[in-house]
């Protein structure tokens, strides 16, 4: 059983970041699902799309929720979120950690936390100019 991915960011950033891996990759490999959280939402309806999206990607293996900013409303809604299937969350969606999380889709939930975490963190580099040398 392999993890569901369930990113839950401001807007379309989600649905890009995805269109943009999958651009990359020529495939999906891991069952993955958005939702788009606009300014002024009615929370309490997009949690319950949230649960229903959760319900619909749940296969046994967990779900690792994926959100763009700590603090604001699609994280805080995440934390919302009460399901029987294990569930990670990740903050700090970028490009790097899920092109990371996709290059390991045989992973346990634990494992791919983690792999999001170093993606995200290893994806931010300072590059010297000029030179071609990160710092």
């Amino acid at each position: 059983m392999r993890v569901s991915i369930l990113l839950v960011t401001h807007n379309g950033y989600g649905r890009d970041l995805l269109d943009t891996v999958v651009q990359t990759l020529g495939f999906c490999p891991l069952h993955t699902e958005c939702l788009a959280i606009g300014q002024g939402c009615d929370i309490d309806l997009q949690t319950a799309r949230a649960r229903d999206l959760l319900a619909s990607i749940c296969g046994g293996g967990g779900v690792l929720i994926m959100t763009d900013i700590y603090g604001a409303t699609p994280s805080n809604l995440a934390l919302r979120l009460e399901v029987e299937e294990p569930v990670r969350i990740v903050t700090g969606l970028n490009l790097p950690m899920l092109i990371r999380v996709f290059n390991y889709p045989t992973l346990g939930l634990e494992e791919l936390a983690r792999k999001a975490l170093s993606g995200g963190r290893d994806g931010v580099m300072l590059i010297e100019p000029g030179t071609g040398s990160t710092a």
